[in-house]
């Protein structure tokens, strides 16, 4: 096996770490954030949810360059000076996570290797070859995505505060309000999978049948919920509202486990591209000597960016998910359910609409929006700065970094 390929390897496998590290973390930062699991639970039940949608349906298929930032053609000429950028992209981006999963920064991993394949484009291709629009379209998701999962959050907790939490006795209303949510819930988490984290297996489900699958899944989950709901004891109804409100966050807890773990699921499964993507294209170029447009991935770069996701996420994922979970506002299990759907319907409604947004951008829009929804004062504003600053300088970073690394490659080995 050629030395590029191998190192295409070890550094696809180091950004498979970084990813599980920082963008993976956030999926179980709700979950962690509001104490229905613990950080050591949220890495087991995370990692196990990432590495299954990875490797089960992660995609077999990859751009050459993800998301068609740059014009391949410019590199018909030396296809191999394609392979070493990759390279190069792969450890940019890759050093860029690390750093940001040591301060406990969430940063977008798409947006991190866009950036770092920029920054090789402008310095071999030139200006011109760089796709300017679709540039401008990453940039919009900044505000765009988060934006409309605070809003979507504030809403939903505030429509779950008035009706549940805010009530004389919230014990009553959770036996009503409980089994509406689940429905929401299920469907929504059942559509979301269908259309994002399944969308590699082609099934090219038409919208009525998705959503019909939605609605039966939810309906059927919100029967469960009522057949739980009338095993509580009704003498639960005359306790002291604070015991009510903690029984009716404990029924949340289950919720925002399993809207946790199936964000997870959906992380592992579009996110592995961003590690074994631009791996299998340097295979493939190595192999061919030619730019191919899409690329074959083999089981074993899936089954590799699955095990450094977990990994990663094991070992040095906490970090975010303390930040995001506990920092930037207060979190219980009624709010993270809030989070966590209107992240999945805002992730869903822009993918379907083909507006390019970050995951992690939206989850910590929603966390924002929930805090926001029991005042300013509830939302940690510096962290919240320091967040949208590393949002704002990952595609600059990763693209300099991506130009030193090629210099530095350039001047040593090729």
């Amino acid at each position: 096996m050629e030395i590029l390929v191998i190192a295409a390897i070890i550094i696809g496998f180091y950004m498979a770490w970084n990813i599980g590290a920082n963008d993976v973390a956030n999926s179980m930062a709700d979950a962690v954030g509001s104490k229905a699991l613990t950080i050591f639970w949220a890495v087991v039940l995370a990692g196990v949810c990432n590495f299954f949608g990875a490797v089960l349906v992660g995609s077999h298929v990859t751009d050459t360059v993800r998301t068609g930032i740059i014009d391949t053609q410019a590199f018909t000429h030396d296809p191999r000076m394609l392979a070493h950028g990759m390279v190069c992209a792969m450890l940019a981006a890759a050093v860029w996570l690390n750093l940001a999963s040591y301060f406990g920064m969430p940063v977008s991993t798409t947006h991190s290797i866009i950036g770092a394949i920029i920054g090789f484009g402008i310095l071999q291709a030139g200006l011109g070859q760089i796709h300017w629009g679709k540039l401008g379209q990453i940039v919009a998701s900044w505000f765009i995505s988060p934006l409309v999962g605070g809003i979507t959050a504030f809403v939903i907790f505030r429509l779950i505060s008035r009706h549940i939490l805010s009530v004389e006795k919230p014990a009553v209303a959770a036996r009503k309000g409980v089994p509406i949510c689940t429905f929401f819930t299920f469907a929504i988490l059942i559509l979301a999978v269908i259309y994002k984290g399944l969308e590699n297996l082609h099934l090219n489900l038409d919208a009525p049948r998705a959503i019909g699958f939605s609605i039966l899944g939810g309906l059927s989950a919100a029967g469960v919920a009522v057949l739980f709901a009338r095993r509580n004891r009704k003498s639960d109804d005359d306790l002291p509202i604070e015991q009510q409100l903690m029984q009716v966050e404990r029924t949340f807890a289950v919720l925002v486990i399993i809207t946790s773990c199936t964000v997870a699921f959906a992380h592992g499964a579009n996110d592995v591209a961003n590690a074994i993507g631009p791996l299998a294209a340097v295979a493939e170029i190595v192999k061919t000597n030619t730019v191919p447009g899409e690329v074959p991935v083999s089981m074993r770069y899936l089954v590799l960016g699955g095990v450094g996701i977990a990994i990663g996420l094991a070992t040095f994922g906490y970090r975010v998910m303390r930040l995001v979970g506990t920092k930037v506002t207060e979190i219980t299990p009624s709010r993270g359910v809030a989070a966590d759907l209107a992240g999945m319907m805002t992730v869903l409604a822009c993918s379907k609409m083909g507006l390019p947004v970050s995951t992690t951008h939206t989850l910590v829009g929603a966390i924002i929006g929930v805090g926001l929804a029991r005042g300013i004062t509830a939302v940690d504003r510096k962290i919240v700065g320091s967040i949208f600053v590393s949002w704002i300088v990952t595609i600059p970073i990763a693209a300099l970094l991506t130009i030193l690394l090629y210099l530095l490659g350039k001047w040593l080995f090729w």
